[in-house]
């Protein structure tokens, strides 16, 4: 007979059941835990960018205020906006001072963006993380003494009223960015009088720039094109330069440069003239401890030099008759040559070098 459910001594068979519910409660424990780390986390990034942003808003103000005072009376600004990480300058114009420059203006530029260091706020004098102009255009002047001065009404200004004799604003620029600038390089060192040297297209990344003291290694990184009465040619320069010892190590190449553009420098008063011709050059150049080594080579072609003093005409330091000669015999001269001597010096002259 069959049992009976219920009757003594029998028990029914039950399926049994697994504890499911342990392990689905921890991992849920689990999930919710790195869900609230999530949130904390994206939270405190969001609090940093937050306070990033502030101090950069903080820091603009600021640099906008000294930027109003550094300009001066013959700046003019089209417009100036103040963004959440710096400042746009639009349509800035600095005037030169009448009769006591080279050039109608110092710097001209149709954009130039300022973004400040969060350094700015606790540390003296301006800190700028970066500067880019677009589209402008800058003077600069080499006077008869070799001395390069450049945007003197921001650079050459008088101490303000109570400073201390000497005493300069102090402003660290860690990374100057031109796009598609203009240069006029004016050089009274010459012995013909002051020579100017155009640049066009120009696209350099230069810093970091310590003012006054210039006792940072910049770095340099320039192309640009050298303009000339019959062809344009392109001059490039890499390497590091302190300014204030004028310790360097800058390597720079010249392809196709118009010699009609640089004949101050390779003629002396008597010497004629250049009527045609091209340069290449690549130049190693050294300074340590006011000490220039230079080692380099230039290639000539196609030369074609004014009359002269004949037998006693020299054309860069060669006879003018040696030049001719070799300029007609293979249609270009190619020789490797080596700058030596200390720059301090009043002997050395690189002109005439």
């Amino acid at each position: 007979m069959a049992p009976i459910v219920g009757e003594p001594g029998v028990t029914a068979a039950t399926p049994e059941t697994p504890h499911a519910g342990i392990g689905s409660d921890s991992a849920a424990t689990i999930d919710c835990v790195n869900r609230r780390r999530l949130v904390l986390f994206a939270g405190l990034l969001v609090l940093v960018a937050l306070a990033v942003l502030l101090g950069l808003r903080a820091a603009s103000r600021q640099l906008e205020a000294s930027l109003r005072e550094a300009l001066g009376p013959r700046a003019s600004i089209g417009a100036l906006q103040l963004g959440l990480t710096g400042l746009e300058v639009t349509e800035l114009r600095i005037r030169a001072a009448p009769g006591a420059w080279p050039a109608a203006d110092e710097l001209v530029a149709k954009r130039v963006s300022l973004r400040p260091s969060l350094s700015s706020l606790w540390s003296r004098g301006w800190h700028v993380a970066r500067v880019e102009i677009e589209d402008g255009y800058l003077s600069m002047q080499r006077s008869r003494q070799g001395k390069l001065r450049v945007l003197p009404a921001l650079l050459e200004k008088p101490a303000a009223p109570g400073a201390q004799a000497g005493e300069l604003p102090h402003v660290r620029i860690a990374q100057v960015v031109l796009h598609d600038v203009a240069i006029d390089f004016h050089d009274a060192s010459v012995r013909q009088g002051t020579h100017r040297i155009r640049f066009e297209s120009l696209d350099a990344t230069v810093g970091p720039l310590a003012f006054p003291a210039f006792d940072e290694a910049t770095d340099i990184d320039l192309k640009a094109t050298l303009k000339g009465p019959q062809r344009d040619g392109r001059i490039g320069i890499h390497g590091e330069l302190t300014i204030a010892s004028l310790d360097a190590k800058l390597k720079a190449a010249v392809q196709g440069v118009d010699l009609v553009a640089l004949q101050p420098y390779l003629l002396k008063v008597n010497e004629g003239g250049v009527r045609r011709g091209s340069l290449d050059l690549t130049l190693d150049a050294t300074v340590k401890a006011k000490k220039l080594h230079a080692p380099g080579r230039v290639t000539l072609t196609g030369l074609e030099l004014a009359s002269g003093d004949g037998l006693l005409g020299t054309f860069g330091g060669v006879p003018r008759q040696a030049v001719l000669a070799a300029m007609k015999r293979d249609g270009r001269i190619e020789v490797g040559f080596t700058l030596d001597g200390r720059i301090d010096d009043p002997a050395f002259s690189i002109n005439d070098n």
